[in-house]
């Protein structure tokens, strides 16, 4: 009889016992982009309300979340149980990135990149049509694996099926911008561009880039085009080529502007697909692009 009251005492205390919302996070102050892992530590709950403080939410227990912007946070936790709940907030600070950086995000995944400060112009352009929704909707047009993915015209939006893309932008050129310190290692982000015989001060299309998915390199065919073209390659320069690979047969010749810091799978993925005669995928690939500021 004593263990039935006991029963019944606990689970009455139980029922009458009350949610209570806590929780931590690794870190309260880091740089965009951030990716933090919550630790819900709440007690006599059932349910969980997240409000992450940028607009979105999750009922996920222990969610993870990634802030894109810079700012103050204040994520808040309701923990339920029945219809009673308990709250509990947090301020974090998401910071500026120290460098440049945007993110393309693709059907098969997000691209992270860096532009560089040292090409001023075409990071500055990039970063404006970015935030002007520029490219957000425009296709990989151009694919070759082994070599590349450009993309960027802006006559690619909604383009029919087997249209000829390549030769639409902004109404503008871009002076070029080629600096001997950033060559076409594999991942990295150039301005694509008309050729010699009309351009030749090698002025970057105003829209249009490419992402290097690049070959096998070795110190022999760095020499090779070094006495081919005069271009000369640092001793970091050749080490690089020969671990990741690379197009080195396009440097000097166009403004390499970014690089790839995650995300090269992405590439990888895109540079598999089926594409026509004119190297164009036979499936959409369309893309979006973020400035993380």
């Amino acid at each position: 009889m004593r263990v039935t009251i006991w029963l019944f005492l606990a689970v009455l205390i139980s029922a009458c016992s009350r949610p209570i919302a806590k929780f931590s996070i690794e870190s309260e102050q880091m740089s965009a982009p951030a990716e933090l892992t919550f630790d819900n530590q709440s007690q006599e709950a059932e349910e969980f309300l997240w409000d992450f403080g940028d607009g979105t939410v999750s009922s996920d227990p222990n969610p993870e979340h990634r802030y894109l912007q810079s700012g103050n946070y204040i994520v808040r936790l309701e923990a339920r149980k029945g219809n009673k709940k308990s709250e509990m907030e947090k301020n974090i600070q998401i910071l500026p990135p120290d460098i440049c950086l945007i993110e393309i995000e693709t059907e098969f995944g997000t691209i992270l990149a860096q532009l560089y400060d040292e090409t001023p112009l075409h990071r500055d352009n990039f970063i404006k049509l970015a935030e002007e929704g520029f490219y957000d909707g425009l296709l990989f047009h151009r694919v070759i694996s082994g070599f590349m993915a450009q993309g960027g015209d802006p006559d690619s939006r909604d383009a029919k099926t087997g249209a000829r893309l390549g030769s639409g932008g902004p109404g503008y050129q871009i002076p070029a911008e080629i600096d001997p310190r950033f060559v076409h290692h594999r991942g990295a982000i150039a301005a694509a561009r008309m050729g010699d015989a009309v351009n030749p001060e090698k002025k970057s299309s105003g829209s249009q880039f490419y992402i290097v998915h690049g070959n096998k390199v070795t110190a022999d065919n760095l020499r090779q085009m070094e006495a081919r073209t005069g271009f000369t390659y640092s001793p970091d320069q050749v080490t690089k080529y020969e671990e990741v690979g690379g197009s080195p047969f396009l440097d000097g010749a166009y403004t390499v502007f970014g690089r790839v810091l995650s995300g090269m799978e992405v590439i990888d993925k895109i540079a598999a697909q089926n594409t026509d005669q004119a190297d164009r995928p036979r499936s959409d690939i369309k893309m979006k692009i973020r400035v993380i500021k």
